[in-house]
């Protein structure tokens, strides 16, 4: 009877489970509302099809590709997996025209614009060819600006993210937005380790989350051994955020975890500020040097291990990476612990009385 009774509960637990994802699940055309987050240098074809195959959904990180080379990934991508899987496109690439018309060309499903405001010719453009366009709100009045737009569903992602982050937390930016955008699903990313989160933002409202550190650590991900370790190490308190040196000089902040990297970034950034206030540069060509260093540095930890010199982007989450696991085991583990949670939320106690 006990065992039942156990498997009734289970079984309640993925149904609300599958009722509060129904959104996001229609939007992506998988299993588990769960995106993952695009991480430059780490979601490739292996990470993204190991992700769609176990019933999430990948999206393939462009960052700065050419357009041949994303042409040349998508299509590795597909040998690898017949699942669902998106493209994230970063909107201030000097060619974005080109990189939309490829993801048309070689019908990808789900476009993910990042790094700005998309423009409405692009999400026209994807919407006559029948892909999706997803986009990040950092805030509401942004959100109702991307709907009005035409954006097929949105992510607003907190403070708490590893990489390039806003100023405002995960759990703020849920209570602004969900109540208020119902037009589109939303998926809630920055910070989530656990299911239970996961399930928790569901009820707020959520069609779904991204996340991105939680998989930096799976078996598939082609990150090099010393950046995973280093994962495996860390702390939530140690993935902190890169300070801005000159109040009219913005640069977009960065977590990721603390070594002589970050350092040798704030230097970088002292000098390349020095040179702008000296005329030697305009300040759209020092901030796209800024940008430069970051990507050199990340690949450097990426790739090459160099996790004391490079760039290791991680959020707050990344101390609830503590073991290497396939992706269908991180998967499994996430919706366990939704489902569990479910369950638990349903159960009324008896009020006491003295």
């Amino acid at each position: 009877m006990a065992a039942s009774a156990g498997q009734g509960e289970s079984e309640q637990g993925r149904k609300r489970l599958a009722a509060l994802s129904k959104r996001g699940l229609k939007l992506l055309g998988c299993e588990q509302a769960i995106l993952c987050g695009a991480m430059t240098w780490v979601s490739e074809r292996n990470l993204v099809s190991a992700i769609s195959n176990a019933g999430g959904f990948g999206v393939i990180a462009s960052g700065s590709m050419p357009p041949e080379l994303l042409r040349t990934e998508i299509r590795e991508t597909r040998k690898l997996t017949s699942k669902p899987f998106g493209v994230n496109l970063i909107v201030l690439h000097p060619q974005l025209d080109e990189l939309v018309q490829v993801c048309i060309e070689e019908k990808v499903t789900h476009v993910v614009f990042a790094g700005g405001l998309p423009k409405k010719p692009h999400i026209d453009q994807l919407k006559e060819a029948g892909v999706k366009s997803i986009a990040f709100a950092p805030a509401l009045i942004i959100a109702k600006r991307l709907v009005k737009m035409g954006v097929d569903a949105l992510v607003i992602e907190g403070s708490e993210a590893g990489g390039h982050i806003g100023p405002v937390s995960t759990a703020v930016l849920a209570q602004e937005i969900l109540p208020n955008i119902t037009e589109v699903p939303v998926f809630v990313a920055g910070g989530i380790g656990r299911g239970e989160t996961m399930a928790a933002f569901l009820e707020m409202g959520a069609a779904g989350v991204q996340m991105g550190t939680r998989f930096v650590c799976a078996e598939e991900c082609v990150a090099h051994p010393r950046f995973k370790e280093a994962f495996i190490r860390a702390s939530a308190r140690d993935a902190t955020v890169t300070v801005q040196l000159h109040p009219e000089f913005t640069v977009i902040p960065v977590r990721a975890l603390e070594n002589d990297g970050k350092k040798e970034f704030n230097e970088y950034q002292r000098k390349t500020i020095e040179r702008w206030q000296h005329g030697e540069v305009t300040k759209e060509q020092a901030q796209l040097d800024i940008e430069h260093f970051w990507a050199g540095s990340l690949r450097r930890a990426v790739v090459e291990g160099d996790v004391e010199r490079g760039s290791v982007m991680a959020g707050q989450s990344v101390g609830m990476v503590t073991t290497i696991q396939p992706v269908a085991a991180i998967i499994a583990e996430l919706v366990g612990q939704a489902t569990q949670f479910l369950n638990k939320s349903y159960e009324v106690q008896p009020l006491a009385f003295v």
